[in-house]
């Protein structure tokens, strides 16, 4: 009897055994590749295998009769099928197929830093901007830095493949800023108006962006502001030039906030200890004032609202270049506004909808005057051009502009989206000759748009961006049609090549009309190739590109001393390629970015007399950014170097005899070179419970004082030329910010590292 126990055990194995049905096979992707360690059960019991290296699974079960047998790995649909249980052995295989996923999907960004996902692209966000040390905090400054742009300096502006600054567009929210820089001053480029820490995002496209913007024909510069605060916070800024403060009140709630801010500026102290060209007889002084409320709606929607107001005044003197004696005296006093208003709502069955409106005014007072040594105004009219030297231009422009969005998701992350705009803009002008002749201009423009695009996701591996945008000026009186299209492939190693093709249209700039005929649009045809590999410390990116012009507005002579579009036979076109790389592991504790553009460029257009290449662009340009934080010391240093080969200049002149515009000189500027430096001192590293985020920032521009010259003004008569400089061979900015309720210290630190 003792052996009972034991023999019941072994007839019971033996049944279990003989009871036993073995199951086996092979998991592989859509891609007919194994996949390695895939979930094999049978549905509702504890059966089960994982996949090894080549895809194979085994395992036994004592289950019978029809079964389910689920297959599940993360980024793959799950798979269930049903088999049928006996004795004997069952093999088979099971193919699954890849989910597309926002995390693993091939990102679209030929032409562009980012393009339809913001979490993946080499995107500047602003503490990137704050702490490159020859942006001085603006947003478009640091932006030199990347590939596709020229360096500049005489003018305001992103300058971009070939493009003038006038073809590069800047929106906010989805909307036009119209006057995105302070006002312009001859030979001193201005800085962009608006805060970097305003914006949670900012995406750079160098060319064949999205069909959701249009008008310009090189480029597009895509800013977001930021959402809700995560607390409530306040900020203070005291420096060398001036001071300002705000507070962002968040609800107890979390689900709204509103905030307001000021800031003042005065160069005095900076101008006395810094040497400046020109001789300002009023320094530049600005006042600024902004004010944002933000709400969660009840369905998951979002509604923002900014608003911008700004003064400033400046006044200069520089020397004529006709005359040994005379002085040219230039005053500008110019008030702007903007208002922005955006909402974002889930309506329907998985649609979002966006709508967005802007108005924005800007009003510029220009007096400039012919002065003698003794200061007095000098109105010389033997040989007259003296004497259209003192004139007085007032400029009041209104804009607005309405838009609106829809967009879903149709097939896992596939999506499309359409929409339309409507643009208004109404420009008056009022010019007072020496004489008190007046001429006054007003030009209207009422501009519809409508647009349509999809993102297609084949795979992780492979999609497109297909859209087009029609639109319709009442300047233009025409229809233009602009079709966009870009696709993406990525490899295995998650590096990707991708390609963009588009084209766009923009109308002719304010200045150089009325034009006495119809016009039709200025037309650019873009192409990109470009590879990127991108990784969390590691971004490496080569593209290339070539640019098409037609029907580029020519000007002419209207008899009143002024240029005027004249027709559209301007034609040209930009071809090059670029190469961007940054790295944050190589050397510890350092992030360093370098860039480098080669730009091949001609084109005919305004007064140009022959296709040559345009006086604001180079074929070189070079950057190298470099940034380490070292924590013991609770410093970060900064340096950038900028670098362009040098720039052709011309002197064009209409000849009356020839009755044409002909090239009286030409050359080369010297290359361009400057190194920046800045320093910043973070004394709260360190200390915990603490709520208060300061940083100490001391920041010099050219800190060797290289020789700088960007272009060449011309005498009347052509015997005369004057190098174009910056207003002083470098400049020193010491300040410090305080940011209360929210310490950001570790943001600051975390970027860098």
């Amino acid at each position: 009897m003792k052996f009972l126990p034991l023999l019941l055990f072994y007839m019971f194995s033996a049944y279990l055994g003989s009871a036993q049905t073995n199951i086996k096979g092979k998991v592989i992707n859509n891609k007919n590749k194994p996949l390695q360690g895939v979930s094999i059960t049978l549905k509702d019991t504890y059966d089960g295998a994982t996949t090894d290296s080549s895809g194979n699974f085994s395992f036994t079960t004592t289950e019978t009769g029809q079964q389910t047998i689920v297959a599940t790995i993360v980024g793959y649909r799950s798979e269930e099928q049903k088999i049928n249980l006996s004795n004997s052995e069952i093999n088979f295989n099971i193919s699954m197929k890849e989910l597309i996923t926002e995390m693993s999907a091939v990102v679209i960004s030929a032409g562009s830093f980012e393009a339809s996902d913001k979490n993946k692209g080499a995107v500047l966000n602003a503490l990137d901007i704050v702490t490159t040390a020859s942006a001085n905090g603006d947003i478009t400054s640091a932006f030199k830095s990347m590939p596709g742009t020229q360096q500049v300096g005489e003018s305001e502006g992103l300058f971009v493949r070939g493009g003038t600054a006038t073809e590069s567009k800047i929106y906010m929210d989805g909307n036009l800023v119209n006057n995105f820089f302070y006002s312009s001053m001859p030979g001193i480029a201005t800085r962009g108006r608006f805060n970097p820490f305003l914006f949670k995002g900012t995406i750079f496209s160098t060319g064949g962006y999205s069909a959701l913007y249009g008008q310009a024909l090189s480029s597009a510069l895509i800013l977001e502001s930021k959402d809700l605060p995560e607390r409530t916070e306040a900020d203070l800024s005291l420096s060398v030039i001036g001071g300002g403060g705000g507070i962002q009140k968040l609800a107890k709630n979390k689900k709204s906030s509103w905030g307001v801010s000021y800031n003042y500026a005065n160069l005095a102290l900076a101008f006395n200890v810094i040497k400046q060209k020109q001789d300002f007889y009023k320094v530049p002084v600005y006042h600024e004032g902004d004010a944002n409320f933000r709400i969660k709606t009840k369905n998951g929607g979002f509604i923002k609202y900014y608003g911008y107001m700004s003064t400033n005044r400046v006044g200069f003197k520089s020397a004529d270049i006709d005359s040994a004696t005379l002085k040219n005296v230039f005053n500008l006093q110019n008030i702007n506004t903007y208002q922005n208003i955006n909402w974002k709502e889930i309506v329907g069955k998985g649609w979002k909808f966006n709508a967005g409106i802007s108005y924005s005014t800007n009003k510029d007072d220009i007096i400039n005057e012919l002065q003698n040594s003794n200061n007095q105004k000098e109105i010389i009219e033997n040989p007259v051009f003296y004497a259209f030297k003192n004139f007085n231009l007032s400029s009041k422009a209104n804009y607005a502009q309405g838009r609106g969005v829809l967009e879903k998701k149709i097939i896992g992350i596939s999506t499309v989206r359409f929409g339309g705009d409507y643009f208004y803009s109404n420009e008056k002008s009022m010019y007072t000759l020496y004489n008190g002749n007046k001429f006054e201009e007003t030009i209207k423009d009422n501009l519809v748009a409508g647009f349509a695009e999809t993102d297609i996701y084949l795979t992780n591996d492979l999609a497109a961006k297909i859209g087009t945008r029609v639109e319709h000026s009442q300047i233009v009186n025409k229809w233009n049609i602009a079709p966009r299209v870009s696709v993406a492939y990525k490899f295995k190693d998650n590096s990707q090549a991708s390609f963009a093709y588009g084209i766009f249209y923009q109308n002719p700039e304010r200045k150089y009309l009325p034009a006495a005929i119809d016009l039709n649009y200025a037309k650019a045809t873009h192409y990109i190739t470009q590879y990127q590999k991108v990784s969390k410390n590691n971004t490496l990116r080569i593209e290339a590109f070539y640019k098409q012009y037609d029907d580029l507005f020519k000007t002419a002579p209207d008899g009143n001393g002024r240029e005027v579009a004249a027709n559209n036979n301007g034609y040209g076109d930009a071809k090059g390629f670029e190469i961007f790389w940054r790295d944050k592991k190589t050397i510890k504790n350092v992030d360093y970015l370098v860039s480098y553009s080669y730009l091949d460029t001609k084109r005919d257009f305004l007064n140009f007399p022959v296709a040559i290449q345009p006086s604001f662009a180079t074929a070189h340009t070079a950057a190298f950014v470099f940034k380490r934080f070292i924590l013991p010391i609770k410093t970060q240093f900064n340096l950038s170097y900028n670098f362009a080969t040098g720039r052709p200049y011309y002197r064009i002149a209409y000849d009356d005899n020839q009755s044409k515009y002909i090239i009286t000189d030409q050359g080369k500027t010297i290359n361009y070179n400057s190194m920046s430096c800045s320093v910043n001192y973070l004394p709260n590293i360190g200390k915990t419970n603490t709520k208060t985020f300061v940083v100490w920032v001391l920041s010099v521009n050219n800190v060797l004082g290289q020789k700088q010259i960007f272009n060449y003004n011309y005498s009347y008569n052509g015997n005369q030329k004057q190098a174009i400089t910056p207003p002083s061979k470098r400049f020193v900015y010491i300040g410090c910010f305080f940011s209360f309720g929210i310490d950001r210290t570790q943001d600051a630190i975390n970027n860098t590292l």
